[in-house]
């Protein structure tokens, strides 16, 4: 059956009326003339699972990476940028019910600064899109830039010199599971961290990798299928830094850090921009993003983490910037009286806030509340309670993720007089 892409659905995907039926068609874009053969159902929404564009659209371009399209991680590199940044910015302004702008990204490709590398017996690469079993074998990954090029290379080079087994997905067996490449963007600083089960690494391991700054070893040794592990040694520096602005960060294995570096520079300055008076609170402030660039700009700023290791980290980073500020683990439904501090900045992760926290704010009556998002449905979900005594004074949005559906957004909360 064939039908016409007619508009987008907010997770990116093209949508083609077929009778009374809407059929969700990944990698196409408005104006695309598709033949749909099948197609299955996720919750309430059909999605295309074998189809043909028989006709392209106009806008449509020619991406520039050899995996679009069975990778799972670029949905958009078939829209031209500008198209990217408006369709963000169109999501943005529905759920908010105003207009926001969505400041685009410098860089649309070698911008992210960390990418997580599959290794299985199915290939060294990322997820097939809509599968956890299967992965797409790649050389490099253009959204990363050059050096994951070099680094496959070299993990492709040791896998074959020393035979070693690679990890069996959803059958926990194999050695090597991932490796994690890390750069600073603005520093030039690279971190390799191969994650294995347990086992032993051959001790020239290291040499495979001699033009990185930071080579780690991390063990896995549960059955979950997960980039991370306990680290059992590393070689040449501990960290490696990312510089924002005039703040210099601290990066870890196991530390979270903005994954567009250029985008970063943006998002901590329009946080800054929307602080009010003098007293902040970071909550999930992490390893300091925005509490130690606020510091730097006098602010009095008291961070809040759940994560004792990101708590660390921060700490690291007050004293490496030679700033004042105070980080501490604790729980975001557990703060003190919200309304000691001038502006309450919360970030928290893609399922928003705890409730009790909510009825806390509401409760307390801060004056000011800069919320941070990368997840617009749960942010709107927060707003609808949080709007009863606040009012938005300003939003914006930031594309840290080019050739994704995803967008960040900051938005400013003024209590209600």
């Amino acid at each position: 059956m064939q039908g016409l892409v007619e508009r987008m659905d907010w997770k990116g995907l093209g949508i083609v009326k077929l009778g009374n039926r809407e059929i969700h068609v990944p990698f196409t874009a408005p104006g695309d003339v598709v033949e749909i053969k099948r197609w299955r159902r996720k919750k309430r929404t059909l999605i295309a699972t074998k189809y043909e564009i028989v006709e392209h659209s106009e806008i449509r371009r020619k991406p520039v990476c050899p995996y679009f399209g069975t990778c799972g991680g670029c949905l958009l590199q078939h829209l031209p940028y500008d198209e990217q940044v408006k369709f963000k910015s169109d999501r943005l302004s529905e759920i908010l019910g105003m207009e926001v702008e969505v400041i685009p990204s410098s860089e649309i490709y070698g911008h992210r600064n960390r990418i997580d590398v599959v290794i299985s017996t199915r290939g060294i690469g990322f997820r097939r899109r809509g599968t956890w079993w299967n992965v797409v074998n790649i050389e490099g990954c253009p959204v990363f830039g050059d050096a994951s090029r070099r680094v496959l290379s070299s993990l492709r080079e040791f896998i074959e010199d020393h035979k070693l087994s690679l990890y069996e997905i959803g059958k926990n067996k194999g050695f090597l599971r991932y490796i994690v490449i890390r750069e600073g963007k603005f520093t030039g600083e690279l971190m390799v961290n191969l994650v294995t089960g347990q086992g032993s690494l051959s001790e020239d391991f290291p040499a495979y990798f001699d033009y990185a700054d930071s080579i780690y070893w991390s063990v896995n040794r549960t059955p979950s299928d997960v980039s991370y592990g306990v680290v059992e040694r590393f070689w040449k520096n501990e960290f490696i830094r990312e510089r924002l602005d005039d703040v210099v960060y601290l990066i870890h294995p196991n530390s979270f850090f903005q994954t567009n570096s250029y985008q970063a520079v943006n998002l901590v300055k329009e946080v800054e921009k929307a602080v009010e008076g003098e007293s902040v609170l970071d909550l999930y402030s992490g390893v300091g993003t925005f509490g130690v660039y606020l510091a730097k700009r006098d602010f009095k700023v008291e961070g809040i983490e759940i994560n004792p290791f990101a708590v660390e980290m921060a700490n690291r980073n007050t004293k490496l910037n030679n700033v004042d500020a105070i980080f501490r683990v604790g729980e975001d439904k557990d703060v003190e009286d919200l309304a000691n501090y001038d502006t309450v900045i919360l970030d928290p992760p893609r399922a928003g806030l705890h409730p009790k926290l909510i009825r806390k704010i509401l409760k307390d009556e801060p004056q000011t509340i800069v919320y941070v998002s990368c997840n617009p449905g749960t942010l709107k979900l927060n707003l609808d309670k949080l709007l009863s005594k606040y009012s938005i004074d300003s939003a914006v949005g930031l594309d840290m993720f080019p050739h994704t559906p995803h967008v960040e957004v900051v938005v400013k909360l003024k209590f209600k007089v």
